[in-house]
């Protein structure tokens, strides 16, 4: 397993609160980027206003300084394409009766 794959899997400790399932199964993050003192997440959200957007980065951020406490962490939060439902696992599908 890869550092992209572990850290994807801290990500899934992420929840959106509002639907209740993980960012990495809502199909939330696109990339991760991770340089000899930094990590990018690029994501995005089910909605452009949505109101928990502020917590779900810090949430991200925090995931990231949890899997590398020693590097800095940073979310690029883009709309660009925007989310879709098709985006989302097979399993959030399946949880959500999609």
């Amino acid at each position: 397993m890869n550092n992209n794959d572990k850290i994807m899997e801290a990500l899934k400790d992420v929840i959106d609160p509002e639907i209740g399932l993980n960012i990495v199964d809502l199909g939330l993050i696109y990339d991760i980027i991770e340089t000899e003192k930094e990590i990018t997440v690029t994501m995005t959200l089910t909605t452009p206003g949505c109101p928990m957007h502020t917590s779900i980065t810090q949430w991200v951020e925090t995931a990231v300084k949890q899997f590398a406490p020693f590097k800095s962490a940073k979310v690029n939060l883009i709309w660009d394409p925007l989310w879709s439902p098709d985006r989302m696992s097979s399993e959030a599908k399946k949880q959500l009766g999609i």
